[in-house]
């Protein structure tokens, strides 16, 4: 089954998702659901009946224990904060074996990363051949928060725009494919959602005050991104935006595109490196009554 056969799927979600040449942001529509036909039970079903990715996870995992891969996929999540990191990692990447993953959720640098490059804590975590690596925010934190809040010289900056394009070009040339994700919602529906996790009691940890200080400069980041998908969007490693309004949609969307990240590597179950027939009979004599 290829990505564009499930149910409701009406195109080829990569392809209308992808950050191209001259895109606009403020012209994505949070609440859309690009190349997808259904609703949200279609969605949900589709979300929990495609077992290919699962499978296609099982053999990259699979040929990395007999050294017969150096291939490896990268999926970096950025969002403003309440967009559903949290549910893709959940939700997606969490429908496969949790042995073939590297999550890696990305904090304020420490004392000890600080002394280094800024890329040089995300080198370290990258994904091994074999697994998924995910990245919960990443190394574009250094271009974002560190250009709205002006924690780095704007030559710094400027200067990491680059270096974020070579780091990952070699990246992809060693094997590992990046899916770079965007999760887009709203200033309305953040609202909405920060006032639900104030609600409710079983979600107060959740709510960091720093929040509705960071969304205070909504325009800032939505400019800082802006330039993050002119600068850094590219045939190796594409950006692509997700509409995050409809959680069931990004959910859907994420797991599409890893799904073709996986499929484009193709990983097969690897070769035997014993005699199958000898150990059947090996096997086969300890069964004699």
């Amino acid at each position: 089954m290829t990505t564009a056969e499930a149910t409701g799927w009406i195109g080829d979600p990569a392809s209308a998702l992808r950050v191209e040449k001259g895109f606009d942001l403020a012209a994505v529509d949070p609440d859309a659901t690009p190349a997808y036909r259904g609703s949200k039970a279609d969605g949900v079903d589709d979300l929990a009946d495609d077992s290919r990715l699962d499978e296609l996870q099982e053999r990259l995992y699979a040929a990395s224990r007999n050294q017969a891969t150096d291939q490896a996929v990268l999926l970096v999540l950025q969002a403003m904060d309440t967009a559903g990191k949290g549910g893709i990692v959940r939700h997606v990447v969490g429908s496969v074996d949790p042995q073939g993953v590297m999550l890696t959720a990305f904090k304020k640098p420490t004392p000890e990363e600080l002394a280094h490059d800024f890329l040089w804590r995300v080198e370290r975590r990258l994904p091994e051949p074999g697994f998924i690596g995910v990245f919960d925010r990443s190394h574009y934190e250094d271009v974002l928060i560190g250009r709205v809040r002006a924690l780095a010289p704007a030559e710094e900056i400027e200067r990491r725009y680059d270096a974020i394009n070579d780091f990952e070009a070699r990246v992809v040339a060693s094997g590992t494919r990046i899916v770079k994700v965007m999760l887009h919602i709203s200033y309305a529906e953040q609202g909405d959602r920060l006032m639900e996790r104030l609600d409710r009691p079983d979600k107060h940890w959740k709510y960091n005050p720093g929040d509705v200080d960071e969304r205070a400069l909504w325009p800032d980041y939505m400019a800082a991104y802006q330039t993050v998908f002119d600068r850094t969007s590219t045939a190796v490693a594409p950006w692509y935006v997700v509409p995050a309004n409809r959680k069931w949609y990004a959910r859907l969307a994420v797991q599409r595109l890893l799904l073709e990240a996986l499929e484009a590597v193709d990983p097969q179950w690897p070769a035997a490196t014993f005699d199958v027939e000898r150990e059947k009979e090996r096997l086969a004599a300890t069964m004699s009554s």
